[in-house]
């Protein structure tokens, strides 16, 4: 048994109602993520064959996570796994983080019954790994490694398991690749996952096309969650170039006789910021919205 192995077995019985079905999934989650992944989105040659079979054991693992839970009513695929959009600087801060954090029940920030905690343990151990969501289509956004996973034990587990497609970095060359996925207008989701010790994880610099969880939650599955903010358009300053309307990864911008945010679907992520020339465009909070993840604002 690899050390990381075992030291996701003390960290799992440390953690309040996680069962040892709990452990299995997220094992078998964190050991295969690629195979996981590619069969949950339909990519993988084997899911069409035995889709039935996966659903039922999704179900089956969902069920007995919920089992004490009044809320869960047999379809909470987003309870137990889910995105929370980071604007770039936000995503700076959880990559900085240089001491140990625990930051429990965040109703107002992640709002899901379940996976809302941030326990970060040795935070400056960083693995950056392909992404699991890209690596499984035929042609992928690139490049592949822009998957971010922080702290342990998850950290040294990937690395450990899969070492043929991650890599161990520091916090340096972590804000680098989110500086250049959000220049390539891509969005950063801090990742939360029940199997995975009920807690964050990951940071995904996700795409539309490839990205998984945009797609579920573009089909009406909600496991992605606004970051908080909104975009705010400056009429006087915006020359309708529509270049901010081609970044957006959720389709939230539209011309007219001028600039629309559609602020219902606007999940604040802040690439359309960082692509306009003109700095017509900002984030402003929305108080409709979810609170924002301001790692330090919320540790202190």
């Amino acid at each position: 048994m690899k050390r990381s192995t075992r030291e996701f077995i003390k960290e799992a019985r440390k953690s309040k109602d996680y069962s040892f079905l709990d452990f299995l999934h997220g094992y078998f989650y964190m050991r295969w993520p690629y195979f996981y992944i590619s069969m949950g989105k339909g990519d993988h040659p084997l899911s069409k064959k035995v889709s039935g079979i996966l659903s039922f054991f999704i179900g089956f693992f969902e069920k007995s996570h919920h089992k004490n839970s009044d809320a869960y009513q047999g379809g909470g695929f987003a309870e137990g796994y889910h995105g929370k959009v980071l604007p770039l600087e936000t995503a700076r801060q959880l990559v900085s983080v240089n001491k140990e954090i625990r930051l429990e029940n965040l109703e107002q920030v992640i709002p899901f019954e379940k996976a809302r905690d941030i326990i970060l343990k040795n935070p400056d151990h960083i693995t950056v790994i392909d992404c699991p969501c890209r690596k499984g289509m035929e042609t992928p956004c690139l490049p592949l490694d822009v998957c971010l996973i922080i702290g342990e034990p998850f950290a040294s587990f990937v690395l450990e398991h899969s070492p043929n497609t991650s890599r161990a970095i520091t916090s340096s060359e972590a804000q680098l690749i989110l500086e250049q996925e959000s220049q390539r207008g891509h969005v950063s989701h801090a990742f939360f996952k029940d199997a995975v010790l009920n807690r964050f994880y990951a940071i995904c610099n996700c795409c539309s096309c490839c990205c998984g969880a945009m797609k579920a939650h573009r089909n009406g599955t909600p496991m992605i969650i606004s970051s908080g903010y909104v975009c705010k358009v400056d009429e006087e300053e915006c020359i309708l170039c529509g270049e901010c309307v081609d970044a957006c990864q959720f389709n939230a911008l539209s011309i007219n006789d001028h600039l629309v945010c559609n602020v219902e679907i606007c999940m604040g992520c802040g690439v359309c910021v960082e692509h306009c020339a003109q700095k017509a465009l900002s984030l402003e909070l929305d108080l409709t919205k979810p609170a924002p993840l301001e790692i330090f604002q919320i540790a202190n």
